[in-house]
């Protein structure tokens, strides 16, 4: 029977917590022969968001498990302890299997695990990972990271996806199946996480570039060029993408691609129009071109995000649609 061992101190989050105890803890699905022993080790028992947990043993029990499930770290701005991040650090040098969930990665990568390895974790804290610890490649559009003996999930929800991974390595791809359909949860995701990351909008500022962000966006129907931006500013084109730099942090160009496709998740997501409406209404041009941007920024397919997110129900065949909103974006 494998070991796997669950750390438990003070200010871990407990849906990971529980998720966990969800898959290792429980009975085994059919058809495997054989299941995990879970055990949860830590110094004491500890609260997890309004739960409070007892330790199965110490932290010294991670050392002795095949597989380490660290969990969520509520506080990522906080150290995480010193005893769990040499006890973790422990384990993976006697050889155990180490996985983090969420903000669980700020552990390993505390521990050194992480260092010259590609990980992830949450999309709103790639960033703050990737600035702490620059050793560590972060991969902020993946819902997890296998990197053989450490593994990383990004938040919440694809730490179920990262378990069913563990799952799927040592007993199967049925045995995961049975699993995820007992758990009534997708066995596999399409795409990474960048599908559910929210967009930054344009908000009103003292700088430049105030009156043309907001311009831009509602007219995305349009062909905007970098001049037509300049133009627009009263700057030249060279000053204009020193300022995008500056205020954005990218290119003007690849800011109106992050505009379109922001729009045409919106538009996905509450209305019937067809991909080539989609990509008509946000200035692609062509459903092929709407297509091959998203595929390669959300990950997923303009369909296939569409049934995942979609706000309100298909449309009956033959009924006629009421005109939708055009979101503050004109139509000139």
């Amino acid at each position: 029977m494998t070991t796997v061992a669950l750390a438990l101190t003070e200010g871990m989050l407990h849906f990971e917590l529980a998720l966990a105890c969800e898959v290792f803890g429980s009975g085994p699905p059919e058809p495997a022969r054989s299941w995990y022993d879970l055990r949860i080790c830590g110094p004491a028992a500890a609260g997890a968001g309004r739960f409070r947990l007892e330790p199965d043993e110490g932290l010294d029990g991670l050392a002795t498990a095949h597989t380490v499930i660290v969990p969520g770290w509520a506080d990522i701005d906080r150290d995480p302890p010193r005893a769990l991040v040499d006890a973790v650090r422990a384990a993976h040098d006697a050889g155990a299997r180490v996985a983090s969930l969420c903000t669980g990665a700020f552990v390993l990568a505390a521990a050194g695990l992480l260092d010259g390895r590609r990980a992830t974790t949450h999309w709103a804290h790639t960033r703050e990972l990737a600035a702490r610890h620059p050793r560590v490649t972060v991969d902020p559009d993946v819902l997890y990271v296998d990197e053989g003996g450490v593994l990383t999930s990004a938040g919440k929800a694809a730490a179920m996806d990262l378990c069913l991974h563990l799952v799927r390595r040592d007993h199967g791809a049925a045995t995961a199946n049975a699993l995820a359909r007992r758990l009534v949860v997708p066995p596999h995701r399409d795409g990474g996480q960048a599908q559910y990351v929210t967009a930054p909008v344009p908000t009103p500022g003292d700088h430049p570039l105030a009156g043309v962000l907001s311009w831009a966006v509602e007219h995305l129907d349009r062909p905007l060029t970098v001049e037509d931006l300049a133009r627009r500013a009263g700057l030249s084109s060279r000053h204009l993408t020193r300022h995008f730099r500056a205020v954005t942090g990218t290119t003007p160009l690849q800011w109106l691609l992050t505009q379109r496709i922001r729009y045409a998740q919106e538009l996905l997501e509450s209305t019937d129009d067809t991909v080539d409406t989609v990509a008509a209404s946000t200035g692609m041009g062509t459903a092929t071109t709407l297509r091959r941007h998203f595929q390669r920024t959300v990950g997923v397919p303009p369909d296939t995000y569409r049934r995942t997110f979609r706000t309100r129900p298909a449309s009956v065949p033959g009924a006629r649609q009421a005109e939708h909103p055009v979101h503050g974006r004109h139509r000139q």
